[in-house]
């Protein structure tokens, strides 16, 4: 039945009253009001009976409850305790979805995986990210190494702009890097604003996120090759050879170990960080660590 969606206007306004729930503005919760959207991003992912999915910030459960009519299992992590007996009362037809009281950033992935899944199956992280802190969650899940295949997630246009961006590009910089170097970034759809309460100030993209088999590009050392990066566009207007002594240093050594690398790897020193791809990123940084 379609008015029994908590996503609909009306039912989230009846949950939020019977909780007598306000919005926390330092926790970005908005809560998307459109059973419709929810559905296209379940539809996104792919989720079907034979998948597991990690949610971060169900709220009150909108998103929640389209995964766990379609899933096997759901692990949902959600910080704010005055949303957990809600989530108790709305998932309590669900008795395939979980839902575990903590900060994402703070859980062990790995031990909450191979407790709460069946390991043989997908696992697929879906879920609409608080504004304020899109970034640090998603490189949690690509840094600590859990088997995660797929990630749909919302967030800001701006940012799911950056993440996809080709280098050359204005929105191109170390954040782009940071998640295609693990996984092919696709901008799926658009959210406008107006689907939200309460409604945020800009529009939202679902972005999807499939894993690559290897890394985009071989590097001796993930570390090196994530400082350089960074480093690159620490500031926009500067070249790369401005950019990259303000981080290594300006001695003579270390602008002999610059200028050597750069030329091995056939790149001009002049040039902006955001004209370099990943495989220039990966040879410079690899020439850099051979000539330390």
């Amino acid at each position: 039945m379609e008015e029994r969606d908590i996503a609909t206007p009306s039912r989230t306004k009846e949950i939020l009253a019977k909780h007598g729930f306000t919005f926390k503005k330092s926790l970005g919760q908005n809560f998307l009001t459109e059973p419709n959207i929810l559905r296209k991003i379940v539809d996104t992912a792919g989720i079907d009976q034979d998948t597991n999915v990690i949610e971060v910030g169900p709220g009150i459960g909108a998103l929640t409850e389209q995964l766990a009519k379609h899933a096997k299992q759901v692990v949902a992590f959600e910080i704010d305790d005055r949303l957990i007996p809600v989530l108790a009362d709305t998932m309590l037809p669900y008795p395939n979805v979980k839902v575990i009281h903590q900060d994402v950033l703070q859980a062990d992935l790995a031990t909450t995986i191979s407790t709460a899944f069946d390991q043989n199956l997908p696992l697929k992280v879906v879920a609409n990210l608080p504004y304020y802190i899109t970034t640090p969650i998603m490189m949690h899940f690509l840094e600590s190494n859990v088997p995660v295949q797929e990630m749909v997630v919302m967030m800001q246009k701006e940012v799911a702009d950056r993440i996809s961006a080709e280098p050359g590009t204005k929105a191109y910089g170390s954040l782009s890097i940071a998640v295609q170097y693990y996984m092919e970034a696709k901008l799926a759809f658009i959210v406008p604003k107006t689907v939200f309460v309460p409604q945020p100030n800009v529009d939202s993209a679902i972005l999807k996120l499939t894993r690559r088999e290897t890394p985009a590009v071989a590097v001796t050392d993930e570390k090196e090759f994530f400082k350089l990066t960074k480093s690159a566009f620490q500031l926009r207007r500067k070249t790369l050879w401005n950019n990259l002594q303000n981080t290594y240093g300006k001695d003579e050594d270390t602008k002999a170990l610059l200028r050597n690398s750069l030329e091995a790897s056939g790149i001009d020193p002049t040039r902006r960080g955001e004209t370099l791809s990943l495989a220039e990123f990966a040879r410079l940084s690899n020439e850099m660590l051979a000539r330390k």
